[in-house]
């Protein structure tokens, strides 16, 4: 899965203003109750060498009893900086079991993989070190926020980010046991997302096609014309999009597919007529500088001209710049999402009050 990285917000959830003057502990209950279930993983570990981060992660607990999610997170970041050193020495190999428990059967793959990252890989797919950041997608002009994008982001004492992990779980074989265990993570937190909003959900071709995927879907406890499904990586592979081994099953269901159409897994414009999806991305690659590039800009045009022409929404990624909104803006460009727009949260407050405030960044003159 493609993930953008972001800071994510430390923001006490019992300090958090509720719009509505619920109780925010019980409107983040979901979440509250897996973040807990994680600590509670990380402290139970005993192996030596992260022992300092586990006496680190026990004095933010203590530090801040009624915040664990500030706590976590903060656990989090201290050990993404210490993620920094490389490490040189070779990693021996061995061949190793892993008994991977799936939605419809047992499986063992015997995979060359070390030692740790077996280890790190049978804990993530155990939903223990699993979180779901949602980042907003906004409408233009207005800034109503309109949908968002689920983002695996991975809790450890290594610090690894989430391509980092999904890069390694797919060498050792084990990428689409990792995408569907995200993937049920991520349709567990939705369940806190207002109704009023999608939710876009990253799989890469070879795991949307696995039978497991369309039972979890279909199960979804979200409103099937709320579910976009975002292919992420190369789509050369993927069937015609009426085969039952294409896309033609998530168009059963009634749910929206997007794709990226710039930057490294660009799609060439017979694929997209072909595909027919119903959105198409404009990622960051596109989008970064965008109003000081010509080639940029023209590209940009000929896809949104492309995108009218079959009836697909046009959705700008990674926006950063107010002149990056205003030249997507000038495009006629209905959504977009970024770090000028909002960041990544894990915060079910935050999912909420996007519904209710707008973003002025926005409006013209801001």
């Amino acid at each position: 899965m493609a993930q953008e990285e972001g800071s994510l917000s430390h923001r006490s959830v019992a300090d958090a203003a509720d719009p509505n003057g619920a109780s925010p502990l019980a409107d983040a209950g979901t979440m509250r109750q897996q973040v807990k279930e994680i600590i509670a993983s990380i402290l139970a570990d005993t192996e030596p060498r992260s022992a300092a981060a586990r006496a680190k992660l026990r004095t933010l607990i203590e530090a801040h009893p009624d915040d664990p999610e500030g706590a976590l997170l903060a656990h989090l970041i201290e050990t993404r900086k210490a993620a920094g050193k490389t490490h040189t020495a070779p990693v021996p190999l061995e061949s190793s079991h892993l008994h991977l428990e799936s939605v419809d059967a047992a499986r063992t793959v015997l995979v060359p993989v070390s030692h740790h990252a077996k280890q790190g890989i049978q804990s993530y797919l155990g939903d223990k070190f699993l979180l779901t950041a949602f980042q907003p997608v906004h409408a233009l002009p207005t800034g109503d926020v309109v949908g968002v994008e689920a983002l695996t982001r991975f809790v450890g004492e290594d610090g690894a980010s989430a391509d980092i992990w999904f890069n390694e779980a797919a060498a050792a074989g084990l990428g689409t046991e990792l995408e569907i265990a995200a993937l049920h993570c991520a349709l567990t937190a939705a369940h806190d997302v207002p109704d009023n909003m999608s939710v876009a959900l990253n799989l890469t071709p070879a795991t949307a096609s696995d039978p497991r995927v369309r039972d979890l879907l279909a199960a979804a406890p979200l409103a099937p014309d709320r579910i976009i499904v975002e292919l992420t990586g190369a789509l050369a592979d993927l069937g015609h999009h009426t085969g039952q081994e294409g896309l033609g099953p998530f168009r059963t269901l009634g749910l929206r597919i997007a794709i990226s159409a710039s930057g490294a897994a660009m799609v060439s414009i017979e694929r997209i007529e072909q595909l027919c999806p119903d959105i198409i991305k404009l990622d960051r690659h596109l989008i970064e500088g965008i109003d000081a590039n010509k080639g940029q800009l023209a590209r940009a045009k000929a896809i949104v001209a492309l995108s009218r022409e079959i009836g697909a929404d046009v959705i700008a990624v990674g926006v950063e710049t107010a002149e990056e909104l205003a030249e997507i803006g000038a495009l006629k460009i209905t959504a977009a999402q970024g770090y000028l727009l909002g960041r990544p949260s894990v915060h079910p407050l935050d999912w909420s009050a996007w519904s209710i405030r707008a973003q002025t960044v926005t409006q013209p003159g801001n």
